[in-house]
């Protein structure tokens, strides 16, 4: 099934009912004076973020969303029926945005986290509101409301602990078949993988990380060559990057492969740049000789970079990675836990204040 991580929707809220002209007739009642109940208001539409979903791909078969309208008031001053909301869930890691003006409405991060994308319209009031002192038997109500419509653009942030990036033909999706059940698929041209994949890495302890094979990225990718910004915006989430080098210098240099990934990081987005991340230098199986592994080390270490060499295809270096991984996501965690206790405090110390 494809990847769809982009769409645009309609979406319409129920209209409410209208209200009702009735009078009480009941025996040895004359002139019993209205009894209109009032139109039910018609159902919203509300977004739901899920974790369950990965993809837009629901929206590639249905761009239209209608809630149910509101039912007319009755006699004896019975108020219609409410339409039923309409629920239309999304990945969470959804951004919803109006598509005329572009306005930001919602980034809908957490599971079942909630939003009112349309309000169903108000059911008009029965004849029984609108009697005076001078019109004691109205012969008007008020008509439902309208439910409020619009377009709508949604766009997928994929939710994972660890990004997996690299040029073409690196060793991404080996990698991640070997880090996890993910079965992507694999073979020796560019592009392999249009589009993202996901996979589980179970640590010893127990716990669980979601990695997430990006397409490859080339040269201009920033500025959408390539598979450009289709696929960049996948990574600003990830709490880890792993950069995937080509070791074997069939490609490209791998110093150059390098710089030209942190390029495109820091020229999309330049907060990419104080993300954690491990360098890996893959396809070490095919290197001639441990002198050649060195003098690559010493090239990175000369820049500054530790590099942590790995083979994908042989397994060689994947228990050290995954202890890294483990052990820089155990930081992370701790870090954001202590943001988030210093942001409640300042919340109740100025709430206080």
């Amino acid at each position: 099934m494809a990847f769809v991580d982009e769409a645009k929707f309609f979406v319409k809220a129920g209209d409410g009912g209208n209200g009702c002209i009735s009078f009480r007739r009941e025996k040895f009642v004359p002139k019993g004076g209205p009894d209109g109940g009032d139109g039910g208001r018609g159902g919203s539409v509300i977004i739901e973020a899920s974790g369950r979903l990965t993809s837009l791909i629901d929206f590639r078969f249905r761009s239209h969303f209608i809630a149910e309208n509101g039912t007319g008031g009755k006699g004896k001053k019975q108020h219609g029926r409410k339409g039923s909301d309409l629920l239309v869930q999304v990945p969470a890691g959804s951004i919803i945005r109006d598509a005329e003006s572009g306005e930001l409405i919602a980034d809908l991060v957490s599971d079942h986290e909630q939003l009112v994308v349309a309000k169903g319209g108000k059911g008009g009031g029965g004849n029984v509101h609108y009697a005076t002192s001078t019109n004691r038997a109205p012969r008007r109500a008020g008509k439902g409301e309208p439910g409020e419509e619009r377009w709508l653009r949604i766009e997928l942030k994929l939710l994972a602990d660890v990004g997996l990036i690299g040029l073409p033909n690196a060793g991404k999706s080996t990698l991640l078949s070997r880090l996890s059940a993910a079965n992507p698929k694999v073979a020796a041209y560019p592009f392999t993988t249009l589009e993202p994949q996901l996979g589980v890495l179970q640590f010893e302890d127990g716990r669980q990380c979601i990695i997430a094979d990006i397409p490859g990225l080339i040269e201009g990718a920033h500025e959408g060559a390539g598979l450009g910004h289709k696929f960049l915006r996948h990574i600003e989430r990830t709490r880890i990057l792993l950069q995937l080098i080509d070791g074997s210098g069939q490609e490209n240099d791998p110093l150059e492969q390098y710089q030209v990934l942190e390029r495109e990081l820091q020229l999309y987005n330049e907060q990419l740049m104080g993300r954690q991340r491990l360098v890996l230098l893959n396809k070490i199986d095919l290197f001639d000789s441990e002198a050649q592994l060195a003098e690559l080390r010493d090239r990175f270490r000369g820049h500054g970079i530790e590099l942590l060499p790995i083979s994908a295809a042989t397994g060689e270096g994947l228990g050290v990675l995954t202890e890294r991984i483990a052990h820089l996501l155990r930081d992370v965690e701790e870090r954001e836990s202590r943001e988030q206790s210093t942001a409640e405090e300042y919340d109740v110390s100025g709430s206080a204040g």
